[in-house]
C-alpha cells in the first residue's frame, strides 16, 4: 500500500514544481538599419535628376529606418570635404549622416547619352552591396526608364 505524506512526499511535490516550463527569454530587437536616401541633382539633366529623386524615395526596405536627405551626395560630400567619386568618400557622406546605407543615382553624358547609375551602398561594411547602371540615348529617355533602375538596385 502507498501511503502519502511525510517527507517523501513533499520533496517529490517540490520536485515536480521545480520541473515547470521554463519562460522563453523575451526575443531581442532587431535593430533597424538606417537608409538615407539622397535626392538626385544634375544641370545638365534636370528632367532625369527630378525623375530619378522620385524613383529614390519610392523604394521600400523591409526593417529599415528610411530617411530622405534634404541635400544631395554631392552637397553632403561638399560639407565633409571628401568629393572624389569614390568608395571611400560615399561611406564617409553616410557616416556624416548617421546611416548604415545610402541609396542615391548619379547622372552623367551628353545631349546625345545619359548614363544613370543606381547604388546602394552599405555603409557599415564600406561595400557597394547592389548598383545598377544604364546608358540612355536621351534624356527623356532616361526619365522613363530609371525606376527600372531603381528597382534593379534596391531588389532583394
Amino acid at each position: 500500500m502507498i501511503r502519502w505524506g511525510g517527507t517523501s512526499t513533499a520533496l517529490a511535490m517540490l520536485a515536480c514544481a521545480a520541473c515547470g516550463h521554463a519562460q522563453p527569454a523575451p526575443a531581442t530587437p532587431i535593430a533597424k538599419a538606417r537608409l538615407a536616401i539622397l535626392p538626385t541633382e544634375s544641370d545638365a539633366f534636370p528632367v532625369a535628376a527630378e525623375a530619378a529623386t522620385a524613383s529614390l524615395v519610392k523604394a521600400h526596405f523591409a526593417n529599415t529606418e528610411t530617411r530622405i536627405s534634404k541635400v544631395s551626395l554631392e552637397v553632403v560630400q561638399l560639407s565633409i570635404e571628401c568629393v572624389d567619386p569614390s568608395l571611400a568618400c560615399y561611406v564617409a557622406a553616410g557616416r556624416s549622416l548617421s546611416a548604415n546605407r545610402l541609396l542615391f543615382a548619379e547622372l552623367a553624358g551628353t545631349k546625345h547619352a545619359v548614363s544613370v547609375t543606381v547604388t546602394q551602398l552599405d555603409v557599415d561594411a564600406s561595400v557597394a552591396t547592389k548598383t545598377a547602371t544604364k546608358t540612355f540615348a536621351s534624356e527623356t529617355e532616361a526619365a522613363n526608364g530609371i525606376a527600372a533602375l531603381v528597382s534593379e538596385a534596391t531588389r532583394p
